[in-house]
């Protein structure tokens, strides 16, 4: 039998890259100052997803929420096997924490037919590791968190290895089921070359809008709706077209989404600045690299 997952993505900030100048005055990132990557985890996701349906068939959908850039990480999903992508895209969704993002996301799942959902363990701008488990409890399902190995797939069975830090715990349970998936479970696959031309014009219609208003400033809104409708036609034939929800769609109660629905409040944000007791500076020729390489050598700080 064939299994329907559904992979909940997330566009993130590369973290690793952040500076003084990625930094607002009041400590939070300023997400514009730095690059957008696939979330690593929701990766690995994926590839659990991708690889239950190699073995037994059935479809991956990913969804996203998040800004009409989001449909990046949809295009890059759908290049790595993904049969459909879903954008769910709304002003009102801004300044949700893990509940109200969790509340939205549920609802979205609710209007698919599922087995299995899957998300990343956590996302590498929050770490909080929330949003997966409660949304498990919104669609009142079973969740297995920090799964390392999906070791037994048997009709409406599954067993599943979770990593609990010092140590490892088979979980027995039955579909529909919710899996949070470390990055220790496998090792991503890339973008195929054939997929990357076949998706390569994938997009969702926010994105079509924003395009045709580049390309075409002077045109009335009359005239870029009709662009768009024609264009977001052409796609869909194709099957080329990422879905896009908004919270009317979705049939979300708007108290429990966005500001209104999170109850998160940030107490306190301390900046941490680390600075050198002292520098040196190193001549970039041969010897002044040889140089230092001694000195770092001489106080074992490399052997």
């Amino acid at each position: 039998m064939g299994y329907n997952c559904i992979v909940m993505i997330k566009q993130v900030p590369d973290t690793k890259r952040i500076t003084g100048d990625a930094m607002n005055d009041d400590g939070t990132v300023k997400r514009s100052a730095l690059p957008a990557i696939f979330n690593p985890e929701d990766l690995n996701a994926l590839e659990m997803a991708l690889q239950i349906k190699e073995k037994f068939g059935g479809q991956v959908t990913v969804i996203a929420m998040g800004l009409p850039a989001a449909g990046a990480v949809l295009r890059e999903a759908l290049f790595r096997g993904a049969d459909s992508a879903i954008l769910v895209t709304d002003p009102r969704c801004a300044a949700s924490d893990t509940l109200a993002t969790s509340y939205i996301l549920s609802c979205a799942v609710k209007k698919l037919d599922y087995d299995i959902v899957l998300c990343g363990r956590q996302a590498i701008d929050g770490d909080t590791a929330q949003v997966g488990p409660q949304m498990a409890e919104k669609l009142d399902i079973t969740q297995i968190t920090y799964v390392e190995e999906l070791e037994q797939l048997d009709g409406k069975t599954i067993i599943a290895k979770r990593n609990i830090g010092n140590g490892w715990q088979k979980v027995k349970t039955t579909l529909p089921v919710l899996l949070t998936v470390i990055n220790t479970a496998n090792e991503p696959r890339v973008a195929a070359a054939r997929k990357m031309m076949k998706y390569k014009k994938a997009s969702s219609p926010i994105e079509i809008k924003q395009k045709s208003k580049a390309e075409n400033p002077q045109a009335q809104d009359v005239d870029i709706q009709e662009l768009v409708e024609h264009k977001c036609a052409e796609l869909e034939k194709a099957n080329l077209l990422i879905k896009q929800w908004n919270l009317d769609d979705l049939e979300a109660d708007l108290q429990w989404c966005g500001q209104s629905g999170s109850p998160t409040k940030v107490h306190r944000i301390q900046s941490v600045v680390l600075t050198a007791k002292e520098s040196k500076q190193i001549e970039p020729t041969d010897k002044g690299i040889a140089d230092m390489i001694h000195e770092l050598i001489s106080d074992k700080v490399i052997a």
